[in-house]
Protein backbone atom coordinates (compact mmCIF):
# COMPACT_ATOMS: atom_id res chain seq x y z
CA UNK A 1 0.00 0.00 0.00
CA UNK A 2 1.19 3.79 -1.02
CA UNK A 3 2.06 6.15 1.64
CA UNK A 4 0.58 9.78 1.11
CA UNK A 5 4.36 10.66 -0.27
CA UNK A 6 4.14 8.03 -3.17
CA UNK A 7 0.57 9.38 -4.04
CA UNK A 8 1.56 12.86 -4.26
CA UNK A 9 4.20 11.59 -6.52
CA UNK A 10 1.83 9.52 -8.71
CA UNK A 11 -0.36 12.16 -8.74
CA UNK A 12 -3.18 10.24 -7.14
CA UNK A 13 -3.54 12.74 -4.05
CA UNK A 14 -3.22 16.56 -3.59
CA UNK A 15 -1.45 19.01 -1.55
CA UNK A 16 -3.95 21.80 -0.82
CA UNK A 17 -1.74 24.95 0.24
CA UNK A 18 -4.13 27.15 3.02
CA UNK A 19 -3.61 30.81 2.31
CA UNK A 20 -1.68 32.50 -0.74
CA UNK A 21 0.28 35.56 0.80
CA UNK A 22 3.67 36.01 0.55
CA UNK A 23 5.04 32.50 2.33
CA UNK A 24 1.50 30.06 0.59
CA UNK A 25 1.76 31.25 -2.86
CA UNK A 26 5.40 30.56 -3.84
CA UNK A 27 5.35 27.10 -2.20
CA UNK A 28 1.47 26.37 -4.07
CA UNK A 29 3.91 27.16 -7.43
CA UNK A 30 6.60 25.36 -6.47
CA UNK A 31 4.85 22.04 -5.46
CA UNK A 32 2.52 22.55 -8.02
CA UNK A 33 5.53 21.96 -11.26
CA UNK A 34 6.03 18.18 -9.16
CA UNK A 35 2.67 16.84 -7.98
CA UNK A 36 -1.41 18.18 -8.35
CA UNK A 37 -1.99 20.97 -5.98
CA UNK A 38 -5.00 23.01 -4.51
CA UNK A 39 -4.20 26.88 -3.58
CA UNK A 40 -7.01 27.99 -1.09
CA UNK A 41 -7.25 31.48 0.27
CA UNK A 42 -10.23 33.04 1.74
CA UNK A 43 -10.29 36.26 -0.52
CA UNK A 44 -12.26 35.84 -3.93
CA UNK A 45 -10.63 38.91 -5.33
CA UNK A 46 -7.09 37.70 -4.73
CA UNK A 47 -7.93 33.81 -6.02
CA UNK A 48 -9.48 35.94 -9.28
CA UNK A 49 -6.16 37.62 -9.66
CA UNK A 50 -4.08 34.07 -9.40
CA UNK A 51 -6.39 32.86 -11.52
CA UNK A 52 -5.13 35.28 -14.35
CA UNK A 53 -1.46 34.50 -13.09
CA UNK A 54 -1.03 37.59 -10.59
CA UNK A 55 0.36 37.57 -7.76
CA UNK A 56 -1.46 40.19 -5.93
CA UNK A 57 1.64 40.74 -3.94
CA UNK A 58 3.36 41.39 -6.14
CA UNK A 59 6.80 39.17 -5.69
CA UNK A 60 5.86 36.66 -8.77
CA UNK A 61 6.17 36.99 -12.33
CA UNK A 62 3.41 35.77 -14.63
CA UNK A 63 5.94 33.30 -15.85
CA UNK A 64 6.03 32.04 -12.33
CA UNK A 65 2.97 30.03 -12.73
CA UNK A 66 3.21 28.80 -16.00
CA UNK A 67 3.43 24.62 -16.25
CA UNK A 68 1.84 25.09 -12.47
CA UNK A 69 -1.00 21.62 -11.64
CA UNK A 70 -2.67 24.29 -9.89
CA UNK A 71 -6.40 25.11 -8.78
CA UNK A 72 -6.92 28.30 -7.30
CA UNK A 73 -10.16 28.51 -5.51
CA UNK A 74 -12.18 30.22 -2.31
CA UNK A 75 -14.33 27.21 -2.15
CA UNK A 76 -13.93 24.67 0.67
CA UNK A 77 -15.74 22.16 -0.78
CA UNK A 78 -12.57 21.90 -3.64
CA UNK A 79 -10.32 20.57 -0.32
CA UNK A 80 -12.05 18.18 0.08
CA UNK A 81 -9.83 16.30 -2.82
CA UNK A 82 -7.21 17.16 -0.94
CA UNK A 83 -5.11 14.43 1.53
CA UNK A 84 -1.98 16.74 2.61
CA UNK A 85 -2.32 20.01 3.55
CA UNK A 86 0.00 22.84 4.61
CA UNK A 87 -1.44 25.98 6.77
CA UNK A 88 0.25 29.40 5.85
CA UNK A 89 -1.54 31.99 7.04
CA UNK A 90 -0.34 35.38 9.30
CA UNK A 91 0.29 35.29 12.64
CA UNK A 92 0.31 38.84 13.80
CA UNK A 93 -0.08 40.64 17.23
CA UNK A 94 -2.95 42.51 18.30
CA UNK A 95 -2.99 46.39 20.07
CA UNK A 96 -1.43 44.86 23.41
CA UNK A 97 1.21 43.06 21.46
CA UNK A 98 -0.25 39.68 22.43
CA UNK A 99 -0.08 36.72 19.90
CA UNK A 100 -3.41 36.77 17.51
CA UNK A 101 -4.25 33.14 16.65
CA UNK A 102 -7.62 33.90 14.76
CA UNK A 103 -6.26 34.08 11.21
CA UNK A 104 -4.53 30.06 12.54
CA UNK A 105 -7.45 28.96 14.17
CA UNK A 106 -9.47 29.37 11.55
CA UNK A 107 -7.56 28.12 8.95
CA UNK A 108 -7.02 24.76 11.31
CA UNK A 109 -10.88 24.82 11.30
CA UNK A 110 -11.01 25.20 7.95
CA UNK A 111 -8.98 22.04 7.44
CA UNK A 112 -10.53 20.18 10.06
CA UNK A 113 -13.93 20.52 7.80
CA UNK A 114 -12.37 18.72 5.14
CA UNK A 115 -10.06 16.30 6.81
CA UNK A 116 -9.98 12.68 6.60
CA UNK A 117 -8.79 9.01 7.81
CA UNK A 118 -4.73 9.41 6.99
CA UNK A 119 -4.50 13.34 5.71
CA UNK A 120 -1.26 15.03 6.55
CA UNK A 121 -1.86 18.58 7.88
CA UNK A 122 1.93 21.06 7.79
CA UNK A 123 1.79 24.40 9.67
CA UNK A 124 4.29 26.72 8.28
CA UNK A 125 2.97 30.18 10.05
CA UNK A 126 5.05 31.15 12.87
CA UNK A 127 4.02 30.48 16.37
CA UNK A 128 5.53 29.57 19.95
CA UNK A 129 6.48 26.62 20.68
CA UNK A 130 3.75 24.18 21.60
CA UNK A 131 1.30 25.74 19.81
CA UNK A 132 1.06 23.61 16.91
CA UNK A 133 -0.13 20.57 19.46
CA UNK A 134 -1.72 23.04 22.06
CA UNK A 135 -3.70 25.49 19.75
CA UNK A 136 -3.94 23.95 16.41
CA UNK A 137 -4.55 19.89 16.75
CA UNK A 138 -7.29 20.32 19.13
CA UNK A 139 -9.37 22.41 16.49
CA UNK A 140 -8.33 19.88 13.66
CA UNK A 141 -9.90 17.04 16.23
CA UNK A 142 -12.83 19.16 17.13
CA UNK A 143 -14.07 19.85 13.40
CA UNK A 144 -12.93 16.45 11.83
CA UNK A 145 -14.47 14.19 14.60
CA UNK A 146 -10.76 12.46 14.45
CA UNK A 147 -8.18 11.60 16.49
CA UNK A 148 -4.82 13.28 16.15
CA UNK A 149 -1.78 10.34 15.26
CA UNK A 150 -4.54 7.61 15.30
CA UNK A 151 -6.30 9.16 12.34
CA UNK A 152 -4.32 12.34 10.84
CA UNK A 153 -0.71 13.45 11.77
CA UNK A 154 0.50 16.82 11.92
CA UNK A 155 4.01 17.70 11.16
CA UNK A 156 5.51 21.51 10.99
CA UNK A 157 8.10 23.36 8.66
CA UNK A 158 8.39 26.73 9.41
CA UNK A 159 8.03 28.82 7.00
CA UNK A 160 11.78 30.84 5.67
CA UNK A 161 10.38 33.55 2.79
CA UNK A 162 12.35 36.69 2.93
CA UNK A 163 9.71 39.12 0.80
CA UNK A 164 12.04 41.17 -2.17
CA UNK A 165 14.44 38.80 -2.41
CA UNK A 166 15.11 36.89 -5.50
CA UNK A 167 18.56 34.98 -4.73
CA UNK A 168 17.16 33.20 -0.97
CA UNK A 169 14.25 31.73 -2.30
CA UNK A 170 12.27 28.31 -1.13
CA UNK A 171 13.99 25.81 -3.44
CA UNK A 172 17.99 27.75 -2.16
CA UNK A 173 17.72 27.82 1.41
CA UNK A 174 17.65 24.33 3.94
CA UNK A 175 14.02 23.73 5.33
CA UNK A 176 13.54 22.67 8.51
CA UNK A 177 10.58 20.07 9.00
CA UNK A 178 9.05 17.72 11.52
CA UNK A 179 6.72 15.37 12.26
CA UNK A 180 4.27 14.10 15.07
CA UNK A 181 6.11 10.21 14.92
CA UNK A 182 9.17 9.09 13.16
CA UNK A 183 7.37 8.16 10.32
CA UNK A 184 5.63 11.15 9.75
CA UNK A 185 8.38 13.12 10.20
CA UNK A 186 10.57 10.95 7.51
CA UNK A 187 7.36 11.46 4.90
CA UNK A 188 6.62 15.34 5.75
CA UNK A 189 10.82 15.72 4.84
CA UNK A 190 10.65 13.50 1.65
CA UNK A 191 7.42 15.71 0.44
CA UNK A 192 9.33 19.42 0.74
CA UNK A 193 12.54 17.47 -0.78
CA UNK A 194 10.47 17.46 -4.00
CA UNK A 195 11.04 21.26 -3.88
CA UNK A 196 13.82 22.28 -1.62
CA UNK A 197 16.80 21.65 -3.09
CA UNK A 198 18.96 23.03 -1.14
CA UNK A 199 18.18 19.81 1.91
CA UNK A 200 15.24 19.51 4.38
CA UNK A 201 16.93 19.40 8.25
CA UNK A 202 14.66 16.70 9.65
CA UNK A 203 13.92 18.28 13.72
CA UNK A 204 13.32 16.17 16.81
CA UNK A 205 10.19 17.05 17.20
CA UNK A 206 7.58 20.19 16.35
CA UNK A 207 8.51 22.21 19.29
CA UNK A 208 11.83 21.86 18.78
CA UNK A 209 11.19 23.17 14.97
CA UNK A 210 8.98 25.73 16.45
CA UNK A 211 11.26 27.09 18.52
CA UNK A 212 14.10 27.45 16.01
CA UNK A 213 11.54 29.76 13.60
CA UNK A 214 11.25 31.71 16.60
CA UNK A 215 14.46 32.52 17.32
CA UNK A 216 15.66 33.13 14.03
CA UNK A 217 13.50 36.46 13.82
CA UNK A 218 14.33 37.15 17.47
CA UNK A 219 18.18 36.79 17.17
CA UNK A 220 18.09 39.60 14.86
CA UNK A 221 15.77 41.37 16.53
CA UNK A 222 18.02 41.80 19.25
CA UNK A 223 20.52 42.70 17.49
CA UNK A 224 19.58 45.29 15.26
CA UNK A 225 17.98 46.61 19.32
CA UNK A 226 21.53 46.69 20.04
CA UNK A 227 23.45 48.45 16.84
CA UNK A 228 19.79 51.21 17.50
CA UNK A 229 21.00 51.73 20.70
CA UNK A 230 24.50 52.76 20.24
CA UNK A 231 23.17 54.59 16.98
CA UNK A 232 21.17 56.86 19.76
CA UNK A 233 24.92 56.73 22.06
CA UNK A 234 27.12 57.90 18.77
CA UNK A 235 24.27 60.41 17.74
CA UNK A 236 24.93 62.19 21.27
CA UNK A 237 28.52 61.97 20.67
CA UNK A 238 28.35 63.48 17.52
CA UNK A 239 29.55 60.38 15.42
CA UNK A 240 28.18 58.84 12.75
CA UNK A 241 27.13 55.18 13.34
CA UNK A 242 27.69 53.70 9.71
CA UNK A 243 31.49 55.18 9.99
CA UNK A 244 32.00 53.20 13.03
CA UNK A 245 30.05 50.11 11.52
CA UNK A 246 32.69 50.20 8.80
CA UNK A 247 35.44 50.27 10.81
CA UNK A 248 34.54 47.28 13.22
CA UNK A 249 33.13 45.56 10.24
CA UNK A 250 37.25 45.61 9.15
CA UNK A 251 37.55 42.54 12.28
CA UNK A 252 36.56 39.21 10.95
CA UNK A 253 34.20 38.26 13.44
CA UNK A 254 32.19 41.18 13.45
CA UNK A 255 28.08 40.52 13.21
CA UNK A 256 27.50 42.94 10.43
CA UNK A 257 23.54 44.47 11.51
CA UNK A 258 22.58 47.80 10.44
CA UNK A 259 20.35 50.65 12.70
CA UNK A 260 16.70 51.06 11.38
CA UNK A 261 13.16 50.70 11.58
CA UNK A 262 12.08 46.74 12.62
CA UNK A 263 8.55 46.86 11.18
CA UNK A 264 7.07 44.06 8.83
CA UNK A 265 5.34 40.69 9.95
CA UNK A 266 8.06 38.67 10.75
CA UNK A 267 11.24 40.40 12.99
CA UNK A 268 8.54 43.01 14.31
CA UNK A 269 5.93 40.02 15.60
CA UNK A 270 7.39 37.20 16.01
CA UNK A 271 9.33 37.83 19.51
CA UNK A 272 6.22 38.47 20.93
CA UNK A 273 5.25 35.49 20.61
CA UNK A 274 8.14 34.03 22.58
CA UNK A 275 7.80 36.25 25.46
CA UNK A 276 4.12 35.59 25.85
CA UNK A 277 5.12 31.99 25.93
CA UNK A 278 8.34 32.54 28.09
CA UNK A 279 5.52 34.24 30.65
CA UNK A 280 3.31 31.38 30.70
CA UNK A 281 5.78 29.24 31.94
CA UNK A 282 6.71 31.81 34.46
CA UNK A 283 9.69 33.75 33.17
CA UNK A 284 10.00 37.62 31.83
CA UNK A 285 12.47 37.68 28.75
CA UNK A 286 14.82 40.74 29.70
CA UNK A 287 16.93 40.78 26.61
CA UNK A 288 13.99 40.21 24.47
CA UNK A 289 11.33 42.77 25.59
CA UNK A 290 14.40 45.23 26.19
CA UNK A 291 14.92 44.41 22.23
CA UNK A 292 11.63 45.05 21.18
CA UNK A 293 11.24 48.10 23.50
CA UNK A 294 14.43 49.78 21.71
CA UNK A 295 13.16 49.00 17.98
CA UNK A 296 9.58 49.84 18.37
CA UNK A 297 10.68 53.41 19.80
CA UNK A 298 12.54 53.98 17.24
CA UNK A 299 10.38 55.80 14.42
CA UNK A 300 9.22 58.18 16.96
CA UNK A 301 13.14 58.82 17.79
CA UNK A 302 13.38 59.21 14.03
CA UNK A 303 10.39 62.09 13.99
CA UNK A 304 11.50 63.72 17.08
CA UNK A 305 15.16 63.78 15.42
CA UNK A 306 13.69 65.65 12.76
CA UNK A 307 11.97 67.82 14.60
CA UNK A 308 15.22 69.52 16.50
CA UNK A 309 17.21 69.95 13.51
CA UNK A 310 14.51 72.09 11.44
CA UNK A 311 14.35 73.96 14.57
CA UNK A 312 18.08 74.41 14.90
CA UNK A 313 17.57 75.71 11.45
CA UNK A 314 15.29 78.36 12.88
CA UNK A 315 11.81 76.36 11.02
CA UNK A 316 8.76 76.42 12.96
CA UNK A 317 7.24 72.99 13.32
CA UNK A 318 4.28 73.97 12.64
CA UNK A 319 4.50 75.50 9.83
CA UNK A 320 6.75 72.96 8.49
CA UNK A 321 5.85 70.64 5.61
CA UNK A 322 7.99 67.24 5.58
CA UNK A 323 8.17 64.53 2.89
CA UNK A 324 8.72 61.00 3.95
CA UNK A 325 10.23 58.81 0.93
CA UNK A 326 9.00 55.16 1.44
CA UNK A 327 5.74 53.55 3.68
CA UNK A 328 6.51 49.54 3.39
CA UNK A 329 8.08 47.73 5.85
CA UNK A 330 11.36 47.21 3.78
CA UNK A 331 12.84 48.05 0.44
CA UNK A 332 11.07 47.02 -2.70
CA UNK A 333 8.38 45.42 -1.49
CA UNK A 334 4.56 46.31 -1.92
CA UNK A 335 4.00 44.88 2.13
CA UNK A 336 2.61 47.86 4.37
CA UNK A 337 1.98 45.51 7.80
CA UNK A 338 3.45 46.81 10.55
CA UNK A 339 5.52 49.48 8.73
CA UNK A 340 7.18 51.45 11.15
CA UNK A 341 7.50 54.48 8.86
CA UNK A 342 4.46 55.03 10.67
CA UNK A 343 5.77 55.85 13.97
CA UNK A 344 8.08 58.56 12.12
CA UNK A 345 4.89 59.84 10.56
CA UNK A 346 2.87 59.79 13.37
CA UNK A 347 5.68 61.61 15.93
CA UNK A 348 5.92 64.36 12.96
CA UNK A 349 2.21 65.30 12.99
CA UNK A 350 2.30 65.17 16.79
CA UNK A 351 4.38 68.03 16.34
CA UNK A 352 1.66 69.22 13.62
CA UNK A 353 3.95 69.39 10.90
CA UNK A 354 2.66 68.86 7.91
CA UNK A 355 3.50 65.18 6.48
CA UNK A 356 2.96 63.95 2.42
CA UNK A 357 4.24 60.79 1.67
CA UNK A 358 5.41 59.00 -1.18
CA UNK A 359 6.43 55.15 -2.89
CA UNK A 360 6.63 52.92 -5.52
CA UNK A 361 5.14 49.91 -4.34
CA UNK A 362 2.73 50.96 -1.80
CA UNK A 363 -0.84 51.05 -2.38
CA UNK A 364 -2.29 54.56 -1.38
CA UNK A 365 -5.91 52.83 -0.61
CA UNK A 366 -4.42 50.17 1.31
CA UNK A 367 -2.78 53.02 3.35
CA UNK A 368 -5.62 55.14 4.08
CA UNK A 369 -7.53 51.66 5.51
CA UNK A 370 -4.65 50.66 7.02
CA UNK A 371 -3.25 53.69 8.98
CA UNK A 372 -5.57 56.91 8.10
CA UNK A 373 -3.02 58.47 5.55
CA UNK A 374 -2.83 57.75 1.74
CA UNK A 375 0.28 59.04 -0.92
CA UNK A 376 0.60 62.25 -2.96
CA UNK A 377 1.00 61.91 -6.60
CA UNK A 378 4.00 63.74 -6.87
CA UNK A 379 6.23 65.38 -4.15
CA UNK A 380 5.77 69.37 -4.61
CA UNK A 381 9.20 71.75 -4.46
CA UNK A 382 8.07 73.50 -1.06
CA UNK A 383 9.24 71.03 1.44
CA UNK A 384 11.37 71.77 5.39
CA UNK A 385 12.90 68.33 5.18
CA UNK A 386 12.88 65.13 3.51
CA UNK A 387 12.97 62.00 5.20
CA UNK A 388 14.70 58.77 2.90
CA UNK A 389 12.74 56.15 5.18
CA UNK A 390 12.54 52.94 2.98
CA UNK A 391 15.35 52.55 0.30
CA UNK A 392 13.49 51.47 -2.46
CA UNK A 393 16.02 51.12 -5.95
CA UNK A 394 13.74 54.13 -7.43
CA UNK A 395 15.38 56.45 -4.94
CA UNK A 396 18.90 55.16 -5.19
CA UNK A 397 20.64 56.84 -8.01
CA UNK A 398 18.91 60.81 -6.69
CA UNK A 399 21.15 63.12 -6.06
CA UNK A 400 21.58 66.15 -3.82
CA UNK A 401 20.49 68.42 -6.33
CA UNK A 402 17.27 66.26 -7.04
CA UNK A 403 16.55 66.78 -3.34
CA UNK A 404 17.81 70.39 -3.55
CA UNK A 405 14.83 70.66 -6.01
CA UNK A 406 12.33 69.69 -3.21
CA UNK A 407 13.63 72.08 -0.52
CA UNK A 408 12.33 75.16 -0.55
CA UNK A 409 14.62 77.38 -1.39
CA UNK A 410 17.14 74.10 -2.36
CA UNK A 411 17.63 74.14 1.55
CA UNK A 412 16.36 72.48 4.32
CA UNK A 413 16.73 69.35 6.33
CA UNK A 414 17.92 65.75 5.00
CA UNK A 415 16.99 63.08 6.92
CA UNK A 416 19.03 59.35 5.58
CA UNK A 417 17.56 57.03 7.64
CA UNK A 418 19.73 54.08 6.89
CA UNK A 419 22.78 55.80 5.37
CA UNK A 420 22.91 55.60 1.93
CA UNK A 421 23.54 59.00 0.72
CA UNK A 422 26.61 59.15 3.29
CA UNK A 423 29.00 60.39 0.63
CA UNK A 424 26.21 62.37 -1.78
CA UNK A 425 24.99 64.98 0.34
CA UNK A 426 27.17 68.20 0.82
CA UNK A 427 25.38 71.47 1.45
CA UNK A 428 22.13 70.19 3.42
CA UNK A 429 21.58 69.82 6.76
CA UNK A 430 22.23 65.66 7.38
CA UNK A 431 21.53 63.48 9.84
CA UNK A 432 21.45 59.45 9.30
CA UNK A 433 20.77 56.57 12.17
Amino acid sequence: MKNIYEKLVDKEAKLAVIGLGYVGLPIALEFAKKIKVVGFDINPQRVEMMKNNIDPSEELETKDFEGADIEFTSNIDDLKECQFYIVAVPTPIDDARLPNLKPLLGASATVGKVLSKDDYVVFESTVYPGCTEEDCIPVLEQESGLKWKEDFNVGYSPERINPGDKVHTLSSIVKVASGDTVESADIIAKVYELVVEAGVHRASSIKVAEAAKIIENTQRDVNIALINELSIIFNKLGINTYDVLEAAGTKWNFLNFRPGLVGGHCIGVDPYYLTHKAKQVGYHAKIINSGRYVNDSMGFYVGKQTVKLMIKQGKNPMQSKILVMGATFKEDVSDIRNSKVVDVIRELESFACHVEVVDEHADSDELMKEYGFGLVNQPSNDYDAIIVAVNHKAYLNKTEDDFKAMLKDGMGVFVDLKGIYKEKIKDLEYWSL
